[in-house]
């Protein structure tokens, strides 16, 4: 599975539940920005930052640091809004998904789908995580 892309979420099939979630993350004057489709609302730590406080500053990808760990931490929260498999789950998730996370193409963004996220919470544990997958 690849996690980079420089194609726009808006073109996203919408079939069920959470796998129509589109993850985009980008960088506007240096700083990284992840937005999560549809809708184009902005993913922040803050959240996230009250389970483990990795990186205050902000998120990164493409590594494998605080600041990706803390976007780990924060996309495992948001998509399956459990705090117990976040905790479980995001460091196995910063090094399979996040260190590779790339800006690439002509858009530079790199785009991450729940099923991404779905097919890779699957290689780190027994069952699917995410209540969309039966």
């Amino acid at each position: 599975m690849s996690w980079t892309s420089d194609s726009q979420p808006s073109g996203a099939s919408h079939t069920s539940g959470e796998t129509d979630v589109v993850y985009v993350g980008y960088r506007q004057r240096g700083r990284a920005i992840v937005e999560k489709y549809p809708g184009r609302e902005p993913l922040t730590p803050d959240r996230s930052l009250k389970l483990a406080d990795h990186s205050p500053s902000g998120f990164e990808w493409g590594y494998r640091g605080s600041g990706p760990a803390q976007l780990a931490l924060a996309l495992l929260l948001d998509y399956t809004d459990d705090e117990d498999v976040a905790l479980a789950e995001y460091m196995a998730f910063k090094d399979e998904v996040v260190s590779r996370l790339e800006c690439s193409g002509p858009k530079q963004r790199w785009r991450l789908t729940g099923h991404e996220i779905d097919s890779a919470l699957r290689e780190t544990v027994d069952e699917p995580v995410a209540p969309s997958v039966n």
